[in-house]
C-alpha cells in the first residue's frame, strides 16, 4: 500500500460537477493498493497517518497528529500510485490491485482510519473521474509505502 498525505486547510472531490465531500483542517490522503496488500499493512498506514505529527504547535514546532489538532481526513483511492514508468513514457499499472481486491481493501482502510480518527473520514468514489481541489497548508506532503517500512 502506498500513500500520499498532503496537509490542508482544506480539500474537497467533486464527481460529475457535484460536490462529494469536502474537509477543513485536516489531511488529504491519496491511497493506492496492491494484490499482495494484507489487514497488516493497512493497520500499519493508519496507525502512522493518525499518529504523524506534522500540525504545528503554539510554537510553530510540528509537533500535532491530526487527532491532536481535531482535524478531518479526506481519503482518495488513486491506483495511479503505482504507476512504472521505468519503460517507455506510457506508466504501467501493473502492480495496482485490480478493483476485486482494491475496493473492499480501500473500504477497510476507510473504516480503520475512521475509528482511529474517532470521527468519520471523507471519501473520494472509487473508480470514479474524480476533481480534488486542496489547499495544501505548508506545504507538507509525504509519502509513505508500506512495503517499505522506515522503522
Amino acid at each position: 500500500m502506498r500513500i500520499v498525505i498532503q496537509r490542508v486547510s482544506e480539500a474537497s472531490v467533486t464527481i460529475d460537477h457535484v460536490q462529494k465531500s469536502s474537509i477543513q483542517q485536516g489531511l488529504l490522503v491519496l491511497a493506492g493498493f496492491e494484490s499482495e496488500d494484507t489487514p497488516e499493512d493497512l493497520s500499519w498506514i493508519v496507525k502512522k497517518i493518525i499518529q504523524l505529527r506534522i500540525f504545528d504547535d503554539l510554537n510553530g514546532v510540528m509537533n500535532l497528529s491530526v487527532k491532536d489538532i481535531d482535524g478531518e481526513i479526506l481519503a482518495v483511492s488513486q491506483f495511479t500510485l503505482h504507476a512504472k514508468t521505468k519503460k517507455g513514457n506510457r506508466p504501467s499499472y501493473i502492480n495496482a490491485a485490480p478493483p476485486g481486491l482494491a475496493i473492499p481493501l480501500y473500504r477497510n482502510f476507510v473504516q480503520l482510519l475512521s475509528e482511529s480518527l474517532g470521527k468519520e473520514v471523507q471519501t473520494g468514489e472509487f473508480g470514479a473521474m474524480m476533481m480534488v481541489k486542496l489547499t495544501n497548508d505548508g506545504p507538507v506532503t509525504i509519502i509513505i509505502d508500506s512495503k517499505n517500512k522506515e522503522l
